[in-house]
This record gives C-alpha cells, structure tokens and sequence, in this order.
C-alpha cells in the first residue's frame, strides 16, 4: 500500500477566499491525502465573511454547498482547527503545496510574510508539486531563487487573477465597498506578469466561466473560484 500523502495549505489569519480552500481540501480529503494547515500565528484561520454571506445583495458569493462544506466539515476538522504556524513548515515532510487565494486586506499578511516564502523556496527546491489559485500566485511572484535573485517562477508559463476579472469586480461594487476587490494599487496580473521572463508566459486562458488551469512542470495554476474544481483535480493527479 502506498504511503498516504500530505498536503500543506497555508493560510492568513483572516480573509481566506471560501471556494478556493474548502473545494481543494475536500477533494483532496476525498482522494485519501492528509491535508496540513499553517496560519501565521498557529491560530485557526476565518475565510472572508462577506464570501459566506454575499458581497452586495446576497450575490458574489460562495456557492451554497460550499459555504455548508465550510461550516459543516472544514470547521469541524482538527487539522483545520490545529494548525501549525509558518515557523514549523518543513517542506520534507509533505508531498505538495496549495496556495490558495483571497482579496480582502486580511490577506495581506499572508501575501507579504518572508518567512512562508522561504517555506515555499524549499518546497520548490525539492520540485513538490505546488498549485496556486488567484492571489495565491503572489506568493509565488514573491519568492525569489538566491542564486539567480529572480521570482522562482521566472522560466514559468502560469496564469492568476486575470485583470478584467478584478477590475470587473471592483466597478460593481466600489460604490458599496470601496476598495475591498483591490488588495493592491496594482493588479494582480500586472505584479505576475512582471515576474516571468517574457509577457506571452502569462495565460489568460478562456472566458471568465469556462474552467481553466495553467500546468508547466511541477506548477499548477489558476485564476479565480470557478477554476477550483478542475485545480483540485489537477493538482491531485500531480501529487498522485
């Protein structure tokens, strides 16, 4: 019988996007892996309120049965409740890395800590498969190699949160949350692309609605939660 695998999902405090852990995690639990958490404290992470509930009129929000996953079986898992902090990550001991994604400022510190992006260099180093959806990708864009002190993703084709998806997103509902879909001045595509050796190893991919992934090597990924359920699939056979 084959070793169970294990799987590392790191987090941020608070403000994880819903679909982009919970679709990953159940799938991956379904396919028999052992699925860490890491939060930077070593506290348990809150997702993104308004993803439970709706963004503006009950609409931009997590899928119903995924908002049930949430409270019903990812807040119910010692794992998810137990995590480690990014300090205890030791990428020898797992089999692969997820990078999920989200938007609002709590994100921020997630998408900023040096000490997960050292966590990560190694899982790259050890060539473990490593998928990343959304906002995810910055942590990626963030992690530089020592030797060539470029972005570990330099060489890379991939894509991310597309530009017309977060603009999109901010335009109808700037009015009644301000600058809750702009976690930065500059898009997430835009700090992405500048990171890769040339622009045309940045993939848009199809429309918004059609799921979509970006696979070179042992990278995997995506661009928003409607790419979640082909990201975990994918993913999983990378590990496999």
């Amino acid at each position: 019988m084959s070793q169970q695998k294990r799987i590392l999902i790191p987090l941020p405090s608070h403000d994880f996007d819903t679909t982009e852990v919970v679709v990953p995690w159940h799938r991956c639990k379904e396919a028999g892996m052992q699925i860490v958490f890491a939060t930077p404290d070593g506290k348990r992470a809150y997702t993104d309120p308004y993803l439970l509930t709706g963004v503006i009129f009950g609409q931009l929000g997590a899928a119903k049965e995924v908002v049930e996953c949430y409270h019903q079986g990812l807040e119910q898992d010692d794992a998810f409740l137990h995590p480690l902090n990014y300090e205890q990550i030791e990428a020898e001991q797992f089999d692969g890395l997820l990078l999920p994604g989200g938007h609002a400022k709590g994100m921020v510190p997630y998408l900023e800590s040096t000490v997960l992006q050292e966590k990560v260099l190694r899982f790259w180093q050890l060539d473990r498969p490593v998928g990343a959806i959304c906002h995810g990708t910055i942590v990626l864009t963030r992690t530089m190699d020592p030797e060539s002190r470029r972005s570990i993703v330099y060489e890379k084709r991939m894509t991310s949160l597309i530009k017309p998806l977060e603009r999109t997103a901010y335009w109808l509902t700037a009015w009644a949350r301000g600058r809750y879909y702009r976690t930065y001045p500059e898009y997430v595509q835009d700090e992405v692309t500048r990171h890769l050796r040339s622009k045309a190893n940045y993939v848009k991919g199809p429309s918004f609605n059609t799921p979509f992934v970006v696979e070179d090597g042992q990278l995997l990924t995506a661009r928003w939660p409607k790419d979640a359920e082909l990201f975990a699939e994918t993913f999983i056979r990378k590990v496999k």
